[in-house]
């Protein structure tokens, strides 16, 4: 009997006002742990004395926003009155709960410099405990997280523990999150705790199992899985993984819930004005109409 392979996964394209290049939730995986959406942003610039591609005002509700960027530099503000800029190696993380609005624009210094702007967004799903908790957000600088070198590969440690290192980064559901730097011929394997897992190949290729996982491609592992994985050129990759939810989750636009009405009324809600407002913020993104469940 053969052993089971990665279930290799292609990016789709999507507009969220610029490109980007979706890889979760798709038709043959539609999470992987509490991981429930993966957008790879960028790298893309934008014209200068503008405020074209900014990510105007929408809502959210039932899940964590995880913003972490290669390169460049985006303004959060939020409906909770927080502003905050992040930068390369630096962790947004806004947890929604019953209900936030923000918004994330484009600094005119970096647009005035010709910056481009890479970096992944993750959407986790939140404990079905926690997922009408209040809204909040934490900013996590470069700094604050475990940073190392090992084997060939910088590890940057977002979310949970690997070897004697532990992430800042607090999510009540298993979580594991790290970023890679890898040399060609480096290798590694995920944390043996991590129940469900994946890697994300932002750039460059690996080697898994006699398999090539090129520049886009994610990853699924097997359950189980303690192969070594090898960088078959210079890469850029993203761990994901952790215990399985806890309980189904429907997703809808930018809403997530274990119940399809709540999904329904948030979006009625965001309709008829009565999410929260950003301080400061005139625009908003309007709903898309909701289809029959």
């Amino acid at each position: 009997m053969n052993a089971p392979r990665p279930l290799l996964l292609k990016p789709q394209s999507r507009d969220i006002g610029f490109t980007v290049r979706r890889l979760l939730p798709a038709m043959q995986m539609r999470n992987v742990g509490p991981f429930i959406f993966l957008d790879h942003m960028g790298p893309a610039s934008f014209r200068a004395g503008t405020t074209e591609n900014d990510v105007r005002p929408h809502p959210h509700i039932g899940l964590g926003t995880l913003t972490y960027l290669f390169t460049g530099a985006m303004m959060h503000r939020d409906s909770l009155g927080v502003v905050q800029r992040i930068e390369p190696g630096a962790v947004n993380w806004m947890r929604a709960g019953r209900g936030v609005v923000h918004s994330e624009r484009i600094p005119e210094d970096i647009r005035a410099a010709g910056i481009e702007i890479e970096g992944i967004q993750m959407w986790v799903a939140l404990p079905a405990e926690q997922q009408e908790a209040e809204p909040d957000f934490l900013h996590y600088p470069a700094g604050d997280l475990p940073r190392w070198h090992e084997n060939g590969a910088h590890w940057n440690l977002l979310i949970g523990r690997w070897h004697e290192h532990v992430s800042p980064v607090t999510q009540a559901l298993d979580t594991f999150y790290a970023a890679g730097e890898l040399d060609a011929g480096a290798q590694f394997s995920f944390p043996e705790a991590v129940s469900e897992r994946a890697v994300y190949v932002a750039r460059g290729a690996l080697e898994i199992e006699g398999e090539t996982a090129g520049e886009g491609t994610l990853a699924v592992l097997p359950s189980g899985w303690q192969e070594r994985i090898a960088a078959t050129a210079d890469s850029r990759v993203m761990l994901l993984g952790g215990a399985p939810l806890d309980a189904p989750r429907h997703m809808w636009w930018n809403f997530v819930s274990t119940s399809r009405e709540r999904i329904a009324q948030a979006r009625e809600d965001w309709e008829a004005g009565r999410f929260p407002a950003v301080p400061g913020e005139t625009e908003r993104i309007p709903a898309p109409p909701l289809k029959p469940a």
